[in-house]
């Protein structure tokens, strides 16, 4: 046991350890691989809630317990930052077992886990908990999870300025157990089995992931639509390190929105009973904050090289470029991927996408013309952020509207560009609406596939199913 910490340790001779020591080191250690063995074999035991019920299971289980405590010690040392943080996860452990494995209470380690306090470049981080994955497994079962902080220069001067969040780390995956060998590609702590619910400091997103199967999937409809894509979009497909960060600064913006502007709900709207199509709008909306912004800093800068004779500091430069990126992430992202991905059983994501490719396509801006695609680039700023500005308005008058009117006001103005099923009950409009009841009524009238795919994004998926399903599990690595 004593052997493995100071093998790790060898290879940081000098400078904070998650720097300068080669991540694969890491993940290719005996401790990583023992505890990776042990968490795995530990999920076969337990049930959905995270608890191991058969007490024939239970001498099985402690054995294993003591392998993920024993491992976890041997590789904290690589982990000088986390040592409070793990040093809890092993007396969690502890306690779990001694207790009689019943549903996990990881608060105490949770509560001690702090990325946010540690975003550095390269560093790292082991993750262990009993936990779901948001888009992943729902069983909260022990998962652990080597990741790496993505915290580019220009990514630190954004947030330290107009851009502040301090709850936001994006990583990068190292390796992982089973619940993120999946479409998961965020961490977040309200998915940890607790007893009580703690104040959230953090929130992780896996900007490999995302933007792995963003260059696969684009890639591909690119080909299949005929689309001729600009070079600096091109570049965006070809390098994973630039898209990488491309999405970080794109999520970096996101998700502050969801708690910015003039909102006539909880921001935080997961916590809510409403039809899923209002979910649609939030996260369009933050997502086109984010576009719009980066419309406003590539501008914005523009200018301020002209003013300087054409010339921009290298740093300026670099932030115009992800600016730029930005946009064509957002664009290309909702129309080609989030559009035709899942399920159409109230799949909000999937009608943003198709919300915002048939804005474009009925105001001009995108084209369908003899099986081929075709963008007008030099509009394509101004429309995608019209319709931004559209949900901000329906925003500001929903803060003096009651809830029921703010919901019918959200289905106009996705109607005005978007079909209905035509057995829609919303679709008939207010007086075929239980509108004299509770409004749990008007979200049991929205069907599961309110606004099914048109013709055009019908063929596009059967086209483009077979790559999309074959993004889950994908890292950078693998990109």
């Amino acid at each position: 046991m004593s052997a493995r910490p100071a093998a790790l340790g060898t290879q940081s001779i000098i400078g904070e350890p998650e720097v300068v020591e080669d991540a694969r080191l890491v993940a290719e250690s005996p401790a990583w691989l023992g505890l990776k063995a042990a968490v795995s074999s530990l999920q076969t035991l337990q049930a959905k809630d995270g608890s191991v019920p058969e007490p024939g299971d239970h001498d099985r289980a402690a054995s294993l317990v003591d392998d993920v405590v024993r491992e976890v010690a041997a590789l904290t040392p690589a982990f000088p930052h986390d040592r409070e943080y793990l040093d809890a996860v092993r007396a969690d452990f502890a306690a779990w077992a001694a207790g009689g494995f019943g549903v996990p209470d990881f608060l105490s380690s949770l509560v001690a886990f702090h990325p946010e306090k540690h975003r550095v470049d390269g560093a790292r981080h082991l993750v262990v908990f009993p936990m779901y994955t948001q888009n992943g497994s729902t069983n909260r079962h022990v998962e652990a999870v080597l990741v790496e902080v993505i915290w580019p220069s220009f990514i630190a001067e954004l947030e330290a300025g107009d851009y502040s969040n301090a709850l936001f780390v994006p990583i990068r995956f190292l390796d992982f157990t089973s619940g993120y060998d999946t479409n998961s590609a965020v961490l977040f702590p309200e998915s940890v089995a607790t007893s009580t619910i703690p104040a959230y400091t953090w929130g992780a997103i896996f900007a490999d992931r995302e933007a792995a199967r963003f260059r696969r999937v684009v890639r591909e409809a690119a080909a299949v639509t005929r689309l001729e894509l600009p070079a600096d979009a091109q570049r965006l497909l070809d390098d994973q390190q630039l898209a990488e960060r491309t999405f970080v600064m794109w999520d970096l913006i996101h998700d502050r929105t969801h708690m910015r502007g003039d909102l006539p709900f909880d921001p935080f709207m997961i916590k809510q009973r409403m039809p899923y199509f209002l979910y649609s709008l939030e996260e369009l909306r933050c997502d086109l904050t984010a576009f719009r912004e980066a419309v406003r800093i590539e501008r914005g800068l523009l200018a301020a090289g002209e003013l300087e004779g054409g010339e921009l500091s290298m740093a300026d430069e670099s932030l115009r470029e992800h600016a730029k990126l930005v946009q064509y992430a957002v664009l290309f992202d909702r129309i080609f991927r989030f559009a035709i991905t899942g399920s159409r059983v109230r799949n909000y994501d999937g009608l943003g996408g198709q919300l915002l490719f048939a804005w474009l396509h009925q105001r001009g801006v995108l084209h369908w013309t003899d099986t081929k695609l075709t963008i007008d680039w030099p509009e394509v700023a101004d429309a995608v952020t019209a319709l931004g500005d559209a949900i901000d308005e329906l925003y500001w008058r929903s803060i003096d509207r009651p809830k029921t009117a703010h919901w019918l006001a959200a289905y106009e103005l996705i109607t005005s560009t978007l079909t209905p099923n035509p057995a829609s009950v919303w679709a008939e409009g207010p007086k075929a609406l239980p509108l004299d009841g509770p409004p749990r009524g008007l979200t049991d009238a929205v069907l599961d596939d309110e606004f099914p795919l048109s013709m055009f994004y019908e063929a596009l998926d059967k086209k483009m199913r077979a790559v999309i399903e074959s993004t889950a599990g994908i890292t950078g690595a693998a990109a």
